[in-house]
């Protein structure tokens, strides 16, 4: 039952933690933001709790955060309510409030309440708050993970072996303990994996022991394009059809926080590279969307709950980068916008918002079909 909620799980927490943050820093900051929903559509539960109405929606898929902004077409009912709204109705089974500021009730929202009247590095903090919360959800995933397991360390020993691929035509079996890699010791399965991925053809001398007796065994391996887990661009490497054994070694508390950063800022620095590395020649082809994180989404949570935080962490650290892209519409783009703005000395007037805004969702609409088809495509070849 976990596999098929996976992929709920996965994008519902990720971006919920996403939105969690802008709500907060808006708190924080004094921000007018009347309502904050887990889920999307219809409502199944809401209750008002001071100025902010609490939502649980029919479809866990993330959530939102209504703020009082001007440029949010979505926030419009804020500068004088809806036809559906309760102010518009006055009638307290619809949520009336004469002591309420729009949209529970008739008072103005006043002016230092919107987000626009803030400071910069107010509104920075705002906008820079929901790529904070994905970055610590990922820590914390890291942090509690190390601290229960302790560091992996994969066992140049082979665990599983896959018929038909270079290692079994090469004689390899199932607990085979790895020894050497071209006639030098095997330092680690970690150097081992690295030699295989950048030797596709090309053959490789392997020193096994089985059974107490040093064998010499040569394999070449395969080239394989496969999606790289932390990014989901695909590119061709070697692969032998092997499984390491898999260990831990454990480590403090102190270790496990730093470690835990290094694996953050590491995973984060992957993905900037893979951005740099689709615009100077991947192929946006190789690009997976939706589709595609749902299988890994489903086949992460067969491998069990560790499986299954690594990738939620994983998806939380690309969340956060791509959130950082310049692009009208994600946070990075509406940064840009508010410090050309601060630099300017003025607002941009609410046309040019408007272009730039559409866009934005332009380019974001047509990532979002590129992924999708890219998505459809390899399903359809795998039939």
């Amino acid at each position: 039952m976990l596999s098929w909620l996976a992929p709920i799980i996965v994008f519902g927490l990720v971006v919920f933690v996403h939105e969690l943050g802008h709500f907060i820093a808006a708190k924080l900051t004094g921000v007018y933001a009347p309502r904050f929903s887990i889920g999307f559509g219809p409502s199944l539960l809401k209750k008002r709790i001071g100025e902010t109405e609490y939502v649980l929606a029919a479809l866990p898929l993330g959530g939102y955060v209504r703020m009082a902004s001007r440029e949010d077409e979505a926030t419009a009912f804020l500068e004088g309510g809806s036809e559906n709204s309760a102010v518009r109705a006055g009638n307290p089974k619809d949520g009336f409030d004469p002591n309420a500021m729009i949209p529970f009730g008739p008072k103005p929202i006043p002016e230092s309440r919107w987000f626009e009247s803030k400071r910069l590095p107010a509104r920075l903090f705002i906008m820079l708050a929901g790529v904070t919360m994905n970055a610590l959800l990922a820590y914390g995933i890291y942090v509690g993970l190390l601290l229960h397991s302790g560091i992996p360390t994969p066992i140049p020993v082979a665990a599983v072996v896959n018929p038909g691929k270079p290692a079994a035509l090469a004689g390899i079996q199932a607990g085979d303990s790895i020894a050497t890699l071209n006639g030098r010791p095997l330092e680690s399965w970690e150097t081992l994996l690295d030699s295989i991925g950048a030797s596709a053809g090309r053959p490789l001398e392997l020193g096994i022991i089985r059974h107490g007796e040093m064998l010499r065994l040569r394999v070449t391996p395969a080239a394989e394009v496969v999606p790289d887990p932390r990014t989901g661009v695909r590119r061709p490497l070697g692969r032998i059809g092997m499984m390491a054994t898999e260990g831990f070694t454990p480590i403090s508390v102190g270790q496990a926080f730093t470690e835990a950063w290094r694996l953050t800022i590491d995973n984060g620095s992957r993905i900037f590279a893979a951005l740099g590395a689709l615009a100077h020649g991947v192929g946006v082809s190789d690009l997976g969307g939706p589709i595609a994180i749902a299988q890994v989404s489903y086949q992460a949570a067969r491998g069990g709950i560790e499986t299954l935080l690594l990738l939620v962490a994983l998806i939380s650290i690309n969340v956060a980068v791509f959130n950082l892209l310049p692009i009208p519409i994600l946070d990075g783009g509406q940064i840009l916008l508010n410090v050309a703005e601060t630099i300017k000395g003025s607002a941009f007037s609410t046309q040019t918002r408007e272009r730039i805004l559409r866009g934005g969702l332009l380019i974001i609409g047509l990532l979002f079909v590129t992924v999708m088809f890219n998505d459809i495509s390899r399903n359809m070849q795998n039939i």
